[in-house]
């Protein structure tokens, strides 16, 4: 079979351009989805668009279902005649990063006004979808707005630190607090209701042009969330719901100690028993926002690595043997179709992990950057153009990694002679000889970081692995999207017949 040739930008949100501190879901991301439409790219990569908690990051999410409101546009607000545009003017923010400490206040409160004006005027036009949206996503989002109502009564401390009775979900404490919190409720429905209404838009744009939106499902989901509060069944947790292991990988591309992220690890022999209800529906909502859908942290459903909550580091770990193939059985049963998935599969994979990828005939991923580095030509596992094949995606980078730029500068000369060879190149646009080689390959998909495309240095990086501080604040310029970058994108995406031609579809 053969498949479709495309590529796209991978770039969250956030670092969209915007007047309010951070990216969101307003005109600077319609204005993307048009530069993406005439530079020939037909698929925009987010991260996860879930509410975050400490340290902003995307992949611990205090939800595996709600939105974040950091992501509501202001103007859009307008729009729906949710406030004036007098409103909306603020103090000036930052262009160049996300100031979380600044941007966070200053949008709840904006939200807050938003809703004590939709409370005053119960006919507005948004009264009967919003008791609508409340009806369809009542199964996750009463459980979502309850733990943040409760979250915010307890001064934003982990549900593990509350009362007892609510910890433990007694259903006369939480009947109680219900009612005592109703306003509070209501507010954080509404505002879910706000997000989902920006993006299924923004989603019915990018269709109406042929922009496929993929979205990023992290395996596992943070402690501190409306998921583990409210079904710590399905977790490893000890009697007063705290973690005894947690989820992390051994040393490896990224990191010589590993990564411990911390987030509690799933009983897969409970959720077994439920008929995996929990990933049922969480891969039905996620098909529904997205076209796409990357699995970060793929192998965790062959094996994933085990740390005991007492380890410091991820280096004393163990393999624990995950759900594999009787999950994606249940969950392509459950959904009637093959599952949209780019199965991220970096990182030490075993042959438990391949065998897996190829049953399921998923795509998984390449980056160009480990393949140079390795310098490995005969190899036919590294991530050089000529070893790639047409079911995998490829990448110049991720977000846990350098910009190309970045990651050039750091190399020794023997990685930059092997890779100026390869390339037949002066390396004086690396980024774009990379953009050029990932084009070329006969892989199904091509992304490329947004940095990459821009040609950005290290100080443009989203994330380095294993840090806790300054990640997920880039923001491109307001300025970048110019009509030279598009046209000379449009170019190299035909050159290796990438860019869909328009007149073939009419015929």
């Amino acid at each position: 079979m053969r498949h479709e040739r495309n590529s796209g930008i991978l770039l969250h949100p956030t670092s969209l351009p915007g007047a309010y501190g951070i990216g969101d879901l307003g005109p600077s991301a319609y204005r993307f989805i048009d530069f993406l439409e005439r530079s020939g790219q037909t698929l925009w990569q987010m991260l996860p668009l879930g509410p975050t908690g400490y340290g902003d990051s995307p992949y611990q999410t205090l939800s595996a279902f709600g939105g974040n409101p950091m992501l509501i546009s202001p103007e859009l607000l307008v729009e729906d005649d949710l406030l004036n545009p007098n409103e909306i003017k603020t103090e000036e923010f930052d262009q160049t990063y996300v100031a979380y400490e600044r941007v966070i206040p200053y949008k709840l409160k904006l939200l807050k006004n938003v809703y004590l004006h939709f409370k005053l005027r119960p006919n507005h036009f948004l009264a009967e979808p919003f008791r609508d949206f409340c009806k369809k996503e009542a199964a996750w989002l009463e459980d979502f707005v309850l733990f943040f109502a409760l979250k915010s009564y307890h001064d934003n401390r982990p549900w593990t630190d509350w009362p007892k009775a609510l910890r433990m979900r007694h259903p006369k404490a939480l009947a109680e607090y219900a009612e005592k919190l109703h306003s509070e409720l209501q507010w954080y429905r509404f505002v879910q209701f706000l997000f989902f209404r920006q993006f299924e838009k923004l989603h019915r744009y990018a269709k109406k042009h042929h922009v496929k939106l993929i979205g990023d499902l992290p395996i596992f989901v943070a402690h501190d969330s409306s998921d583990v509060w409210s079904h710590p069944e399905w977790f490893k947790l000890d009697n007063d719901g705290n973690p005894t292991v947690v989820a992390g990988v051994p040393p490896d591309y990224f990191s010589k100690t590993g990564q411990r992220w911390g987030n509690p690890l799933f009983d897969w022999k409970i959720l077994k028993k439920e008929k995996y209800r929990f990933w049922v529906d969480r891969f039905s909502h996620m098909a529904e926002m997205f076209d796409l859908i990357r699995i970060d942290h793929f192998r965790g459903f062959a094996s994933y690595w085990e740390i005991p909550v007492i380890e410091k580091t991820a280096i004393y770990g163990r393999w624990q043997k995950g759900p594999g193939m009787d999950l994606f059985k249940t969950l392509e049963k459950a959904m009637g179709r093959k599952l949209p998935v780019i199965a991220e599969d970096l990182g030490i994979i075993t042959q438990d992990v391949t065998d897996l990828l190829e049953a399921l005939d998923y795509p998984g991923m390449a980056v160009l950057q480990f393949g140079f580095e390795s310098m490995q030509s005969d190899d036919p596992s590294a991530f050089l153009p000529h070893n790639l094949k047409s079911n995998q995606v490829v990448y110049t980078g991720t977000h846990d990694n350098d910009t190309v730029v970045g990651w050039w500068s750091k190399q020794p000369e023997e990685v930059r002679d092997f890779t100026r060879r390869y390339l037949n190149t002066d390396a004086n646009l690396i980024h774009r000889d990379m953009i050029r080689a990932a084009l070329g390959t006969v892989c199904s998909m091509v992304l490329f970081p947004m940095q990459d495309l821009l040609g950005l240095g290290s100080e443009s990086y989203m994330n380095r692995p294993g840090t806790t501080g300054g990640n997920w604040q880039w923001r491109m310029k307001d300025d970048a999207l110019d009509t030279l970058l598009e046209k000379d994108l449009m170019k190299m995406t035909r050159l290796y017949g990438r860019a869909v031609d328009r007149r073939l579809e009419k015929e």
